[in-house]
């Protein structure tokens, strides 16, 4: 995304996608890439991560996303990279199934931590640096889940605070000409969701691949106009 500002010298703009270890993750880092973008990728450490630090143009810093102070840790980190972050996409979380009965503390605080927690953490400590570019782009994960139909308690709710975050931030950072969306996936085809899923559900399931590419869209410059939107990535399900 150009939004006009002044580039260091020696230094190039890069996305960074936190849970980019994720199979959603994977897509997003590999869209960018296939479009010449550098990458920074967040995540908690491991092969996944390490794997994605080998490829070129794509930088990994290890993190729990969930911790504050770790967060603003791992962007001191980025900063002393040859980058300038220019978008965010913030989509690392979790999911723990639970009906209202089944709800305790341990799984509210879990999921609250790694949905909403994670995004709110990586957008503070990425607003400044994207002000001080003169401008960038956010894009947050809901899911359809947040906003229609029957769900698990905890992850929905969770969800939904996430895209009401965006809406706030959108009007929060507009003076800063940061714009900040979000998508909302229904099921995604990944391995760990065609565990449980049925042929016809695995039919119906949205790629990561397509969803990468919204991703993508809303990171770019065709997307100038949009901030505060909610998108529906539903595909057939």
């Amino acid at each position: 995304m150009d939004t006009g500002g002044r580039q260091p010298a020696g230094r190039v703009n890069a996305v960074i996608v936190t849970g980019a270890a994720g199979a959603l993750g994977h897509a997003v880092v590999a869209e960018f890439r296939a479009a010449g973008r550098p990458v920074v990728a967040l995540d908690r450490p491991g092969e996944r991560l390490d794997a994605l630090g080998a490829q070129d143009g794509v930088h990994a810093v290890a993190v729990d996303l969930a911790v504050r102070p770790a967060v603003h840790a791992a962007f001191a980190e980025v900063d002393a990279l040859p980058v300038t972050p220019d978008a965010l996409v913030a989509l690392a979380g979790g999911f723990v199934p639970g009906n209202l009965a089944e709800v305790d503390e341990e799984q509210l605080d879990g999921l609250w931590r790694s949905n909403f927690g994670s995004a709110l953490w990586a957008a503070q400590a990425v607003a400044p640096r994207l002000a001080a570019r003169g401008g960038g782009a956010i894009v947050t994960v809901g899911s359809r889940t947040a906003v229609t139909g029957a769900a698990t308690v905890a992850h929905a709710t969770s969800k939904a605070a996430v895209v009401r975050l965006t809406t706030l931030l959108a009007e929060e950072l507009r003076a800063d000409h940061i714009r900040v969306n979000a998508v909302l996936p229904s099921t995604i085809d990944t391995p760990a969701n065609r565990a449980w899923m049925t042929p016809k559900q695995v039919e119906r399931a949205v790629a990561p691949e397509a969803i990468a590419k919204v991703i993508a869209f809303l990171c770019g410059p065709d997307a100038a106009p949009i901030s505060g939107a909610a998108i529906p990535v539903y595909g057939d399900a």
